[in-house]
Order: structure tokens, then sequence, then C-alpha cells
């Protein structure tokens, strides 16, 4: 019988085949597979579900010590060259494999209660299916050309699932934008796999690596243009995982449907990124310069989302910026030379992060009850308020997410977290400090989202608020359309509370299987370095680093306390109104959207614009005058075709005379 791993190629090829058919189906019977919903979800569920109990089994395989696996067959091959393709599976693979087919099963299941109504039911389970089976490939991927391959079409599908909602001018916006901004990165991405293979004639990870190292040292490839291919294959993680400063398609992406935020910009694609880096592990370690590169490019991330997030009411927009900071704190990780701390916080933050994403959903879908299904309302938190009676399993979910990624033990965010900043304060002591102080941040902003939507009185009925938000969004809205209300608040069907219900048992319990003192995750990724870790483990050196984070953690969230539970600080006039150009730079989110609309939107409208001009006055002009010189000799010369022999005979010896006269003034003879 053979073993997961031998039938592991079935993991990202079940979910593909799903989605062909029904993505075959639509195309050819449209109104036909429309109303085959339930038949198509099964179907969906069905190929997930195998991939995932598949991917189980390749976990555990790994858990009881059985080697990598990689099966490869020739793609291509010319003279000397063959380009290799096939499936790599390995302990990071297969912990990927099981994070990335659980969150999507789960999000499918929330799907069929969240899009019920969605008259793209079926086509929204179809780029579920197709993504989920891209970023499988993308995991399993033995070299960067393959990983490429998938990489683009997980891009395709972002574009695809943020758009879904394609009649919304801010939904399409926002799937250029995702599109562009990832295209710089992936642009990048694409010139360093080139390079590489220049300097080392192998796309495989170990041959890079080993590669680089010796055209470095035999100085055929030198040291400035090995890191310019390093930090150029860096840009691809920089876009997809949302790095500054190519992070400003995440928040925005928020357009798409709840499930997607989830799924996509929360527990798998963002990770891609972060992912990669981790498996390029080999090959940036050789290079101290690019860890300092990650690290700086990670904190300033991790700064940066935590400290717009501190002045969101979108309340996706809120998590989405949380998102953006935790996915510094990995890259700071793969800086400071920690792949697993990095892939360890990955691991947690998906599921506290998907499940805190499910639950802004399931309020999302309750609040359009009762203010109707204009995201401005639906969606912010000063319309929000005690919707913990109404939705009891919501709040307990998202108040679990909420101590998770705060950094209280003993949930999982603690000891991921804790191992980075542990990890950073050896490395880079002045970037610990930042990511320090996020930590607080991160708690003062998540308690903030909670007790706005949770806690208080319900503000979504006072309609002078709701008037004052649309007019604010530029809204026109009939004053008494308005005041409709649909329905009351309601906590949501068993299909979007179960999956909140799972994700919050890996939120509380996971992080206990990356303990410092005997960590069962480092010693799947690497086993010698969790024998290190458990050797250098001191109480002495941990506890007051830890003691620091959750005292931090704990001050963030008594402000949150005292300011929006209890309302005893009123930090509108205590600091907005003291710093109001710090608190109007943080609300224009760093003005960064402002000076990408300057800089490459009207700058490159511009450019498009004067290329016009030289499209309509040089090109146009020098083939306009072509055709009216075409014209105006045509015109000339019918006058000479008379039909008459003797008037030609009579030009001939004209043209004759003139030539000898050319040549005598010249002083030239003539030809014979």
């Amino acid at each position: 019988m053979p073993s997961a791993a031998e039938l592991a190629w079935l993991i990202p090829v079940l979910p593909l085949l799903g989605a062909l058919v029904t993505g075959l189906g639509l195309i050819s019977f449209n109104p036909a597979i429309n109303r085959l919903r339930k038949p198509v979800a099964i179907l969906l569920l069905t190929c997930l579900g195998i991939s995932a109990v598949l991917s189980y089994a390749v976990l555990v395989e790994q858990l009881r010590g059985a080697a990598p696996v990689e099966h490869l067959f020739v793609w291509a091959s010319a003279g000397s060259f063959t380009l290799p393709m096939g499936y790599l599976i390995d302990p990071l693979g297969a912990v990927m494999l099981s994070l990335v087919t659980t969150i999507a099963l789960l999000v499918m299941i929330y799907s069929h209660g969240y899009m019920a109504h969605d008259k793209g039911y079926v086509r929204f389970f179809t780029y579920l299916a197709l993504f989920s089976s891209s970023m499988l490939g993308l995991i399993v991927s033995p070299n960067l050309l393959e990983i490429y391959v998938f990489w683009e079409l997980v891009g395709m599908c972002s574009y695809l699932l943020v758009g879904f909602w394609y009649d919304r001018d801010g939904a399409a916006h926002a799937a250029q934008k995702a599109f562009v901004v990832n295209r710089v990165g992936d642009f990048g991405l694409l010139l360093g796999i080139l390079g590489l293979f220049w300097a080392t004639e192998s796309f495989d990870f170990q041959g890079i690596s080993e590669g680089l190292s010796d055209a470095i040292s035999s100085g055929t490839v030198p040291m400035w243009a090995a890191l310019t291919l390093c930090l150029l294959v860096f840009m691809g993680p920089m876009a997809k995982s949302a790095q500054f400063p190519l992070h400003v398609w995440l928040p925005d992406a928020m357009e798409g449907p709840t499930p997607i935020s989830a799924l996509i910009h929360a527990a798998t694609m963002v990770a891609a990124g972060v992912f990669l880096v981790a498996r390029l592990e080999p090959l940036y370690s050789q290079f101290p310069m690019v860890g300092l590169v990650i690290a700086v490019v990670g904190t300033i991330t991790c700064f940066l989302g935590a400290s717009i997030a501190l002045t969101q009411m979108d309340l996706k927009k809120g998590l989405a910026y949380s998102t953006v900071s935790q996915l510094g704190y990995m890259m700071l990780a793969m800086g400071c030379g920690a792949p697993v701390a990095g892939m360890f916080h990955l691991v947690t933050h998906a599921f506290f992060k998907a499940m805190l994403f499910l639950g802004s959903g399931s309020v999302i879908h309750a609040m359009e009850e009762v203010v109707g299904h204009e995201p401005i309302l639906a969606q912010d938190m000063r319309l929000m308020g005690g919707l913990r009676k109404q939705m009891p399993i919501t709040a307990i979910t998202f108040f679990v997410g909420c101590i998770a990624i705060s950094g209280i033990p003993p949930l999982a965010g603690f000891w991921s977290k804790d191992e980075i900043l542990g990890q950073a304060f050896n490395t880079f002591p002045y970037l610990w400090l930042i990511g320090f102080i996020t930590a607080g941040m991160t708690a003062f902003y998540m308690f903030r989202l909670y007790f706005l939507t949770f806690e208080g009185t319900f503000r979504g009925e006072d309609h002078k608020l709701r008037l004052q938000l649309l007019q604010e969004a530029g809204k026109v809205i009939d004053e008494e359309e308005e005041h409709h209300q649909e329905g009351k608040l309601h906590e949501s069907p068993w299909s979007m509370t179960l999956p909140l219900a799972v994700l919050a048992v890996p939120s509380i319990l996971i992080g206990l299987l990356g303990t410092p003192w005997n960590s069962r995750f480092a010693n799947l990724l690497n086993p010698l370095e969790a024998l290190e870790m458990k050797d250098a483990f001191s109480w002495l050196d941990f506890l007051p680093l830890a003691g620091a984070s959750v005292a931090i953690s704990s001050a963030g969230i008594s402000l949150a306390v005292f300011a929006y539970y209890l309302h005893r600080i009123d930090l509108g006039k205590l600091i907005a109104a003291r710093f109001p150009k710090i608190n109007e730079f943080l609300i224009n989110k760093w003005y960064l959207d402002d000076i990408n609309e300057k800089i490459f939107v009207q700058g490159s409208r511009k450019l498009a614009r004067e290329v016009l001009e030289v499209d309509a006055k040089v090109v146009d002009g020098v083939v306009n005058l072509t055709g009216l010189l075409t014209l105006g000799s045509g015109e000339g010369l019918k006058y000479f075709e008379t039909g008459r022999a003797q008037f030609y005979a009579l030009i001939v010896f004209g043209g004759v005379i003139a030539l000898v006269a050319l040549f005598g003034v010249l002083g030239t003879p003539p030809p014979a």
C-alpha cells in the first residue's frame, strides 16, 4: 500500500478537478449549474475534505520521522538543459498542507451560510476550490520555477475573489490594486529567479544555495550581484505577504466577501511569502545583510500596521491592518535567522486570525439585517455595540481571538510572538524594542475592536449617525429609505458558528506545541534547533522577557478597558485633540495611499498623456505626411500617364540630357 507521501500529488489535484468540473459547467450550462447549489457545495467540500485527510496523513508520517519524499519528472529538455517538475513532501510542507486544507475546509463550510443568498454562490465556491488547489500546489513545489507558476495562479485567484462583487466600484478597484501591486513584487521575483538560474544553473532550493556560494567563492558572481538577486527574489514575498511599502493592497482587499478575508488575507495567500522565505533560508542565511533588510522591513511593517489599526473604525480594515502587523512579526523572525519561530507564528496566527475574520463576517451578516447591505454602515463599529447578548457564540470566539493575538498566556499567540521577540532581542535589540512596543499597541486596538463591537449599547438604530456616516462617505441616500429596517439582530446559522467554535480550539491550545523548553513544533521542522533551544533554555532569561511582554499587553488591554468599556478615559480629548497631526497621520494611513496616488497613479496617467501626444503629433504626423506625399505625387504623376509612346520617349530623352548636364556641372564623367 502506498504511503500518504506517495499519494500527496492528489492533494492539489482533487480541488482542481472539482473546480474544473463546476467551472466548465458554469461556462456551458450556466443557469442549470447555478441551480445546483448543494450538489456543487458537496462535490467541492468532498474534494477538499479528501485533500485534508491526505494532508493529515502526510503530517502524521512526518511526525513519526518519515524521510522527505521528492518525485520529479522531466517537464522540458533541450540538449544538456532539463527542467524537472513534481512535488516535494517534507516537514515544512506537511505543516503548511494541513494548515491550508483545514482553514480552506472551514471557510468553505462557513461560506455555505454567508453566501447562501448570493446569486454567485456556485462561482464563489469554484473560485475557492481553484484558489485552494493553487495554494496547495505552491506548497508542494520542489523548485523556484514551479513555485512561480502556482504563485501567479494564487495571484489570479486573489484577483477573482477580491473582485467577486465586480458590480461594486470599491471591489473592482480593490481587485485592480491588489493585482497591480502584486505584479510589482512578482516582476522582481521573476528577475531574481532568472538571475539565480544564470548564476547557478539550477532552480532547486538547495542547488541555488550551494551554486551561488560556489559562484561567489570562485569570483564568477560578485557579492553585490548575489545580494541584488536575493533582494529581487524577496520582492515577491514583500508583495504577497503585504510588507512595507507593498502592503497597500491588503486593507483595500477587504472589499471582497468576508470568507475570502479569512482564507486568503489572514491564513493562506499572505502566508505564501513567509513560506517562500522559509524555503530559501539556506540561501538567505549566507548573507547577513539580506537578513538585516528582511528584519528591518518586517519591523517597519509590524509597527505601521499596528499604528494604523489604532484609528480604524471599519471592523474588517482594523483586522486587515492587524494582519499586516502580524506578518511583519513573521518577517522579523525570518530576518533574525529564526524561520522556525516565524513559521510557528504563521500557524498560530492563521487559526486565531481566521476566526477573527469569520467572526467579523458573522457580525456584518447580522448588521445587514438592521442597517441594510451598505458596507459603510454594516462594517462601521460606531454603529455596533451590545452584540454580545444577541450573538454569544460570535462574541465568545472573538474574545478568545483577541486574547490570543494580544499574547496573553497560555493562548497560542503568546508562545509564538514571545519566541519571535526573544530571537529579536538576541539578534537586533533595537528592532526588538519596536516589536515590544507594537505588542502593547496590538493588545489595545484588538480590545478596542471587541468593546466597540460587542459591549455597551447597540448604536445601529441611530438614524442621525447613519446619515452622518453616509454623508462623510459621499453617499446620497434618501432619508426615508435609510430609516427602513429589515430585521433584528440574531446569531448566525450553525454553518457559520461551527467553524468559529472549531477554530477557537487551536487558538487556545496549539501554542503549547511550541513551548521553548520542549518545542514539538521546532522538533518537527528542525530537530537540531529544537535540541539547541532545549539545552539553551533558561528560566532566568525566559521569565523577564515573557513577563515584560505580558505586562505591556496587559497595559494595552487595561487602557482599552478604561477608554471603551468603563468610559473613564476620553482618548479623543487626551490624545487626538492634543496631537491632531499624529492623529491625522494615522487616520490617513501614513499618507502612503496619497503618495502612491500622486506619484504612480497620476504620474503614470501624465506619462500616458504625454506619450499620447507624441503618438498623435509625431507618429501619426509621420504616417499622415507619408500618405499626403503619396497622394500628392500620385496626383501629379497622373498627368504624365498619357498612353502616347512619343511622349514617354521625350521624357526619357529629357532625363538623359538632365543627367549629362548634372555630371558636367559636378565634373564627373557619366557612367559608361
